[in-house]
């Protein structure tokens, strides 16, 4: 990273020069975080820098070369996620961006073919016809099938990056443009300004006319999309329908809304708005598509080397279900784990070392200290793994083979997906899975029982050998279901599987073979068919290619059933995956939900911590006067169990705070102005009364006690947490 140099101050005269010289430490480490290509070189360049140096560097010149090291890992993975997850969306929808584009198309043709309107008569409007098709306003409706908006404002600005490529006129409109506090005028201003090149406070319809009637800018239509269509004033809305409607012939508008319910959102609008409209319906991706895009891109194929455990894996699919089913919540999560694992991990710089052909490259490892070498192989799957040689060359080693698991991995886990994709099968569900190392040792555990040839049966597909191991599992249902797949299904899917293991041989060269073994029974087939009588061997001849076929499904099976117990490896399970892998589930769960009535008890429980004061720090256990009355009321609270009487609960509350009054206090020698005040009043039954029942509102507004219902009003009712 560059030395950024402090800003001369603002009171500094221009005319009063001062030499300076920029001085440049041997050990400062240079990146660029926008090139991705130099990025094998990043870790040679910075640490030769501060090991080949004149001056011999020190420990505090290590560290602070590794510290920009983790920054540059974290801004170098990052950006390839955020790129990354930004073109999946972006290529999510682009057949349908397509239908709408055409479907835009056609619909001005339709409006022009009613004929072109003179130049001169554009300063007013053209009444149309009811009678036919052309005369109604195009609307395209694109069902989001998202209950929260966030996720939308990408989609639909793709959308209108989409439409102006094909030489569409696009206008963006949002919800708070057609508010009942903007009012048509407003909407009016807002479409305008996105046309005109100079700012225009006119909200008139016939400017935007003259606009269009300007050479070169009539050959296209005009688009406007609003994003929210629920969310717009409905007779804001309905106004502006039945104003382009009118100027139709003059300014053919496309409209195009997003309607996150249903049709029923058009019933809002106004009869006669309804009667103008000839509508379209769209619909994109669903969330759960978007998210297994995403997962397959930045999880599956590790776009950026990054990868997590099980448990946070887990973590996130209950997440997405249960509470916060948003692309939005995905990539939160996916950037807070990044930025932990960088900041934990203290050899996660190697990250920034993708290599060549799943090759770390051996010098970058030459010139790292002896302790972070020490690090790598202090590491519980190193130790696990029985490593004996601890040297830069065995650290090449374990990272390169683990390059390699996780690649074969990858193309396993994404040929079960795509045998189970027809029957319904999540990525989602399938990566929470692979992810499994229980699975895993279980599975390694029964290899010994092997696979039948003639069935293709496995222990994870039998009834008898193994039912526990892979009952019920997505991998059991898969391979089960390829072994039923018909000849003209299963040979698309070897097809697929050919182009998901290109460059990987080990899986290519067995998925060609069964190929080509499928093409000779395919040509044997069609040979016998010519030989034969149709009439006296076809039922013959049909028994054996069913039988044929059914043999290449169970061969099909049995090979991606040994590819499965080969590849399939969690990448916990794998020496020196906590360099490149993220497990601490509890940092991501506290950071995404939290625990805020816990945090508001701890607070209450410990107010001292908070308030800093020298007067119960000592006994921060003890219950003391001097507390807030809300601390007080909570810690004698502690005492009873989820149900607390009011009156013992006040007498308890009253005897604590009388203790202050009743102690001597002592006198400050330098302070005279006590000897004209007054002494302080000491506490009476109404004021201890008014601090209790402030203290029991408190309690009851954070959410740590409930009120007591009609029928016993002597109890009040404590939420309890556990700490």
């Amino acid at each position: 990273m560059a030395i950024e140099t402090p800003d001369l101050p603002a009171v500094q005269e221009e005319h009063h020069l001062q030499p300076f010289t920029i001085l440049h430490r041997g050990s400062q480490c240079k990146s660029d975080k926008n090139s991705t290509g130099r990025a094998r070189r990043r870790i040679d360049s910075a640490l030769s820098s501060s090991t080949h140096s004149d001056m011999k560097p020190t420990e505090g010149d290590k560290d602070q070369c590794y510290h920009h090291l983790r920054t540059n890992t974290y801004s170098f993975v990052w950006s390839k996620i955020e790129t990354t997850v930004k073109d999946v969306l972006k290529n999510l929808n682009v057949d349908i961006f397509d239908d709408i584009s055409t479907w835009a198309q056609d619909a001005f043709i339709e409006i022009r073919s009613c004929g072109r309107v003179a130049s001169d008569n554009f300063s007013y409007s053209t009444p149309v016809s009811n009678h036919t098709l052309s005369t109604l306003l195009p609307v395209g409706l694109v069902f989001t099938k998202n209950m929260e908006f966030v996720d939308d404002l990408s989609t639909f600005e793709n959308l209108g990056q989409h439409l102006k490529s094909q030489g569409f006129h696009v206008a963006k409109l949002s919800s708070a443009d057609l508010s009942r506090k903007n009012g048509l005028v407003g909407c009016m201003k807002g479409l305008l300004r996105q046309f005109l090149t100079l700012g225009t406070n006119v909200g008139d319809i016939s400017v935007l006319a003259s606009w269009y009637s300007e050479q070169g800018n009539n050959d296209f239509p005009i688009v406007v999309i609003i994003d929210e269509m629920e969310s717009c004033c409905e007779s804001v809305l309905s106004d502006f329908i039945l104003i382009l409607r009118e100027w139709l012939f003059k300014i053919p508008v496309i409209l195009v809304m997003g309607v996150r319910t249903s049709t029923d959102a058009l019933r809002k609008l106004s009869s006669k708005a309804l009667h103008c409209l000839s509508a379209q319906e769209f619909s994109l991706r669903s969330p759960s598509e978007r998210f297994d895009a995403i997962i397959e891109a930045v999880l599956v194929k590790q776009c950026s080397g990054f990868s997590i455990g099980h448990m946070v894996a887990l973590f996130l699919r209950n997440y997405f279900i249960k509470q916060d089913g948003t692309v939005t919540s995905l990539v939160k999560a996916l950037k807070i784990a990044v930025l932990h694992h960088v900041i934990m991990e203290p050899l996660s710089f190697l990250l920034l070392d993708d290599g060549t052909n799943n090759q770390v490259s051996l010098n970058n490892l030459h010139d790292l200290s002896p302790e972070m070498l020490k690090k790598a192989f202090v590491l519980p799957s190193f130790q696990r793994d029985n490593m004996a040689e601890h040297s830069s060359e065995a650290l090449a080693q374990g990272l390169s083979k683990l390059r390699r698991l996780n690649m074969l991995w990858s193309c396993v886990v994404m040929c079960l997906y795509e045998a189970g994709k027809s029957h319904g099968v999540n990525l989602l569900d399938l990566f929470c899975e692979v992810l499994d190392p229980k699975l895993y040792y279980s599975r390694i555990s029964g290899n010994q029982l092997g696979i039948d040839e003639r069935s293709g049966m496995s222990p994870f597909c039998g009834k008898g050998n193994n039912p526990t191991t892979y009952a019920g599992s997505i991998i059991t249902q898969v391979i089960c279901n390829i072994r039923k797949l018909p000849a003209a299904l299963l040979l698309p899917l070897l097809n697929r599987w050919e182009k998901l293991s290109d460059g990987i041989d080990e899986i290519h060269d067995k998925v060609r073979e069964l190929l080509s073994l499928f093409k000779d029974e395919e040509a044997k087939l069609s040979k016998r068919g010519l030989v034969n009588s149709p009439r006296k061997s076809r039922p013959q001849s049909n028994a054996s290619a069913k039988r044929e076929a059914n043999e290449l499904s169970v061969r099909a099976a049995a090979m991606l059933d040994l590819m499965v117990r080969d590849y399939i490896q969690p990448i916990e399970c794998i020496p020196l995956h906590e360099i490149v892998c993220f497990k601490d589930v509890d940092i991501l769960q506290q950071a995404l939900i939290g625990d805020p009535r816990r945090i508001i008890q701890l607070d209450v429980l410990e107010v001292n911590k908070t308030f800093k004061c020298t007067c119960c720090k000592k006994k921060s256990n003890d219950i003391c006067p001097l507390m807030h009355e809300t601390t007080v009321m909570y810690m004698l609270a502690q005492e009873y169990g989820d149900i607390v009487n009011i009156h013992d609960w006040y007498q308890s509350f009253k005897n604590k705070i009388s203790q202050q009054s009743s102690k001597p206090k002592q006198r400050l020698k330098s302070s005279p102005m006590k000897k004209k005040k007054g002494k302080d009043p000491e506490l009476n039954e109404s004021s201890i009364q008014a601090r209790f029942c402030r203290a029991v509102t408190e309690l009851q507004i954070t959410g740590l006690l409930r009120m007591p219902k009609k029928g016993s009003s002597d109890y009040v009712h404590r939420v309890i947490f556990g700490l």
